[in-house]
């Protein structure tokens, strides 16, 4: 037997003499590394470690340097490298299609390579998009999303500290909305026609009329605002007459769509002037106010209610009050907890003190049918992916006994069914919106607010899928948000009393893992319509958080606000000068004044001369104390309340509009476009 001789080669200088001197385990961190901070003059980062121990070969090396990994009991040499050009690595993808990242760190006898996300190894996990690493250790992305934006990192096992960064970028095709699809107007007034286009890049507007590129060289009356997207006509003339095609375009895609405009006098009657003044503007674009006196149903151009369902009308299928009185007893306000919005079709709203959900027909403006849920029913979302409304009842005021039930075809407004979903123990739910971009969501969340945990499940089946564990981060959950765009979900943490408020945490969405605190960022946050904008406060909290995620899909905070007085309730509001920016409105706790704020520029204002918020104890169920509504995309009214009174504020002019007396208690504001 000849004798085992130990040779080591350092490629590296200041090289660790334990390294030099004992076995390096592959799995772990602590073999010969080089960090970022080593010279600049390198060429590539490399190194070379021989392991002593185990029989030569007849070549004298190893018997197992021929293998891919050395193995204990084994001599060989280790050689990785990594060109300083290939430490960062930029790839863009279409959304929908596959891709693949392979790793550049390479050498001889190379170990595994390991594939993080956020610092979570992805190699174990068992994800139903990144499911394969290839005989190449690459990493493979089938039908990307918006939420696989972000960074991803590779190394060899047991050498993190080379490692190469790949930056996902995922770009979407345009999609459009115009408005309005039609319209009449009179010659000698005004005309807006308006496009919204979201995409990755930012898309690109131009509008045809009757096939011809529209300009404003066309007539002086003719201009285009915030980027294109709105076409104004100052005075519009018959020849104005024709179907304008609004057009976004960005490097992976165009899309389209025709709004169009009729002239004509006001003694002529078109088929296009009912369908835009009669069905149109008679029974959409309204905002729907559940006040102490029943149904407000409030038109915001005119500043005027077209119907009260006062509490004593009908419930047309079973001929019930809207709020029954019992008998002899005084008169008692009508009570209710939220409301959605289904399709523009229905409103549902819930109805504690009757343990009932209550369907509001909105082409009839009358409440259709009532629907008998657990007792005290206190929050409702519509899940509009599978046509469903979400009910959480407390079974009491103590929680004794919630539930959560589900409605199912929601938007047929007489065929429902309602199921029992097997969750016990909820305080309260979360499901993702849709947008522009995301049109199907798949899973929501359930949490108890004292358990520190969140519990997804599949919408479809009503099943739990998994629990995401909090405890390390001390999070008791509050509430959650989400954001397309890097896929991130927002946690809310509970504050404990006087102390300060503990920050959000981060969940990664693709692999359902807790990336760690939002910055210090606090509060109840809530995301713009885009997921772009993410904006944080709460009734408690002096500050006032704005973050943006970038097209890498990064968190990144554009500024905090003192805001002494706390914040109650938050509404977005596109920009009418710049295309897909926001202003955001808010609601101050005891403030009589309404905060608005430009995004991203943070440029602020202060809307006065309103009337004193709602008073009193806070409503059990929570809720803010005074509610600020949006009027959707292309809406240009917010709505806010007061003690005994609405107010309507012009976004487009950034200025209160009205004030509608004789309303109280209105706790519960839905908006309903067009039908």
């Amino acid at each position: 037997m000849k004798p085992v001789y130990i040779w080591l080669h350092l490629a590296l200088l200041g090289a660790s003499l334990l390294a030099v001197l004992g076995w390096t385990d592959p799995g772990s961190s602590r073999g010969l590394n080089v960090g970022m901070e080593d010279s600049q003059a390198e060429e590539s980062r490399s190194f070379e470690v021989t392991r002593r121990e185990g029989p030569s070969g007849r070549d004298g090396q190893p018997a197992s340097c021929g293998k891919k990994l050395c193995s204990r009991g084994s001599r060989c040499v280790v050689q990785l490298s990594l060109a300083p050009e290939e430490r960062v690595s930029v790839a863009t993808v279409t959304v929908g299609l596959s891709t693949v990242l392979t790793c550049a760190v390479q050498g001889d006898l190379r170990p595994p390579i390991v594939w993080k996300r956020n610092g979570l190894t992805l190699n174990f996990l068992d994800l139903e998009d990144i499911n394969d690493f290839g005989e190449d250790d690459s990493l493979y992305i089938t039908k990307v999303t918006t939420v696989h934006m972000g960074n991803y990192t590779c190394h060899a096992s047991g050498y993190e500290k080379l490692f190469q960064t790949h930056v996902l970028q995922v770009n979407v095709p345009p999609v459009i909305r115009v408005y309005p699809e039609t319209q009449a107007q009179e010659p000698g007034v005004a005309a807006s026609l308006r496009c919204h286009a979201e995409g990755i890049p930012m898309p690109r507007i131009t509008w045809l009329k009757n096939g011809m590129v529209v300009s404003t060289q066309m007539s002086k009356q003719l201009s285009l605002l915030a980027n294109g997207s709105e076409l104004h006509i100052g005075s519009v003339r018959y020849e104005d007459t024709g179907a304008y095609t609004c057009i976004a375009k960005n490097e992976v895609g165009v899309d389209e769509d025709i709004s169009s405009l009729f002239i004509e006098d006001s003694a002529r009657k078109t088929l296009a002037n009912i369908l835009w003044r009669e069905e149109g503007l008679s029974v959409g674009n309204m905002f729907y106010v559940f006040s102490d006196d029943g149904i407000v149903i409030l038109h915001p151009v005119d500043c005027e209610i077209q119907r009260h369902l006062k509490p004593t009308e009908k419930i047309f299928m079973s001929y019930e009050d809207i709020c029954p009185q019992e008998e002899g007893a005084a008169t008692q306000p009508c009570e209710w907890t939220s409301a959605v919005n289904v399709r523009h079709r229905y409103i549902y709203a819930a109805q504690p003190a009757l343990s009932r959900v209550l369907v509001v027909d909105v082409q009839a403006q009358k409440v259709l049918q009532s629907i008998g849920v657990d007792p005290l029913p206190t929050k409702l979302s519509y899940d509009k992916s599978h046509d469903q409304v979400w009910v959480l009842s407390w079974g009491d005021v103590h929680k004794s006994q919630p539930s959560l039930q589900v409605i199912t075809e929601a938007s047929t407004g007489q065929s429902q069914h309602l199921i029992r979903t097997p969750f016990s123990g909820v305080d309260d739910f979360f499901i993702p919106p849709t947008n522009l971009i995301i049109n199907h969501i798949r899973f929501g969340f359930i949490f108890n607010k004292s358990e520190p945990a969140v519990h997804k499940v599949d919408l479809e089946t009503l099943l739990p899928l998994k629990t995401i564990g909090l405890q390390r981060h001390g999070c008791l959950p509050q509430a959650m948000a989400h954001t397309h765009l890097g896929g991130h979900f927002l946690v809310q943490c509970r504050q404990d009393g006087a102390s300060p408020a503990a920050p959000q945490l981060l969940i990664d969405s693709v692999t359902d893992s807790v990336v760690g605190p939002n910055g210090d960022v606090t509060g109840t946050p809530r995301v713009s319509p885009d997921g772009r904008f993410i904006v944080s406060a709460a009734a408690t909290s002096p500050q006032l958080y704005v973050q943006e995620v970038t097209l890498r899909g990064e968190i990144r905070t554009l500024f905090a606000l003192k805001v002494s007085q706390g914040v109650a309730d938050v509404a977005f509001q596109l920009s009418f000068a710049q295309s897909n920016q926001y202003y955001v409105y808010a609601t101050l706790e005891t403030e009589p004044a309404l905060l608005s704020l430009e995004l991203p520029s943070g440029k602020a204002g202060l809307l006065k001369n309103f009337r004193e918020p709602p008073t009193g104890p806070a409503r059990p169920w929570g809720g803010p104390r005074r509610v600020v509504r949006d009027s959707g995309l292309f809406g240009q009214y917010l709505l806010t309340t007061a003690q005994e009174s609405l107010f309507l504020i012009n976004g487009r002019q950034n200025a209160l509009r009205c004030e509608v007396s004789g309303i109280k208690g209105a706790t519960t504001v839905v908006w309903v476009d067009e039908v």
